[in-house]
């Protein structure tokens, strides 16, 4: 019998962000994502940014940062495609730097009928937003990301915001060795030396 898989997706394609040792905790402080904290006896933006063609994964390539940036290097139409990655706590996070649609000059009755994948925050990079843990009672159930431009926030394992049924497109988060074998050990131990960080778009099942 033949069995014929059908193709991968160019999404399901993972893109190589960078060393783990250069991905400084974000949740030591109340700043935003992208401001400089120290890390490996260096000052480094607290995330990396990707651009990742759908299309294309393999022409991947990061945006460059300005040293003691404080505020997102792009913004408006030049975020489509980015990915923004960072360290929170115990875990790497991945999600898109903003949606790729926006609704500057729109009414507001058109934007409450876009599609839940519209921007609902005139493509305001998320890299300027402050993360978060989301407790009920004192009791952690989760992370979050608050997009200063409207004050929205979004989970980080599911991307729901915290208002209508708008969800972030979360992105999937894979840490390799040294030797390129995936690593599922926790970030509260000593990581190996050499382990990097890989992300690419949350694949659909079917």
């Amino acid at each position: 019998m033949n069995y014929i898989w059908p193709p991968a997706r160019p999404e399901a394609q993972w893109v190589p962000v960078g060393p783990l040792a250069k991905f400084p905790d974000v949740g030591a402080d109340d700043g935003n994502l992208i401001q400089p904290r120290a890390c490996d006896a260096e000052k480094l933006p607290g995330c990396r940014i990707v651009v990742v063609p759908k299309a294309d994964p393999a022409k991947a390539s990061g945006i460059a940062i300005p040293a003691g940036a404080v505020t997102s290097p792009s913004e408006g139409e030049d975020l489509k495609d980015q990915v923004v990655v960072f360290r929170y706590r115990d875990k790497v996070h991945a999600v898109d730097h903003a949606p790729p649609c926006t609704n500057i000059g729109l009414s507001r009755l058109t934007v409450s009928h876009l599609p839940l994948q519209q921007c609902p925050h005139n493509a305001y990079p998320l890299s300027n937003g402050t993360p978060f843990d989301i407790e009920d009672f004192g009791v952690v159930l989760s992370a979050g990301l608050t997009c200063p431009k409207h004050g929205w926030s979004f989970d980080l394992f599911t991307g729901q915001s915290d208002r209508g049924l708008y969800k972030l497109p979360v992105w999937e988060v894979q840490l390799r060795d040294a030797g390129g074998s995936p690593w599922s050990g926790s970030l509260r131990s000593e990581t190996p030396d050499g382990t990097t960080v890989w992300v690419r778009r949350r694949q659909r099942i079917g």
